[in-house]
């Protein structure tokens, strides 16, 4: 059976895309679960003014993702660790940039803070924020002693 993504799905395709699939997968799973429609002349329509709704969605998100892009720029937050000499007793994850930035007004959700490993030492840091599949951002992050 055909059908037309309508989102993408690991190992079967990207959105907009007919694909043969079982009948059987494509009516109790693709098509129950809004992933899909029968690619029949009336769906493949629908499909096309869907398709060009979402792609205006992508690009009014993207937009705001790249106006707060600038607003972060000009952004640096401060996280204070208790630490000996250099060293921090803890460690700053990308929960603490998160809630560093929210006090700063930015709200971001600690998943999106690109932190390749926890910061255990007291210094100035270049963090990268993911805003959007597209944008992405640096943050300067001070971690100082308390």
């Amino acid at each position: 059976m055909k059908v037309v993504l309508k989102e993408d799905i690991k190992k079967l395709g990207k959105i907009g895309e007919v694909v043969e699939v079982s009948a059987g997968y494509a009516r109790n799973f693709l098509v129950a679960q809004g992933k899909a429609l029968e690619a029949n002349s009336h769906n493949l329509r629908l499909f096309a003014d869907y398709k060009r709704l979402q792609l205006k969605k992508q690009e009014k998100e993207k937009q705001v993702a790249l106006e707060l892009a600038k607003k972060i720029e000009h952004i640096s937050c401060t996280i204070v660790m208790q630490a000996h000499d250099e060293q921090l007793y803890g460690a700053v994850t990308n929960a603490h940039i998160a809630e560093a930035l929210q006090q700063e007004g930015i709200t971001i959700d600690k998943k999106d803070v690109l932190l390749d490993e926890p910061i255990k030492v007291l210094g100035v840091y270049q963090v990268m924020v993911n805003l959007h599949p597209e944008v992405k951002q640096q943050v300067k992050v001070w971690v100082v002693k308390k």
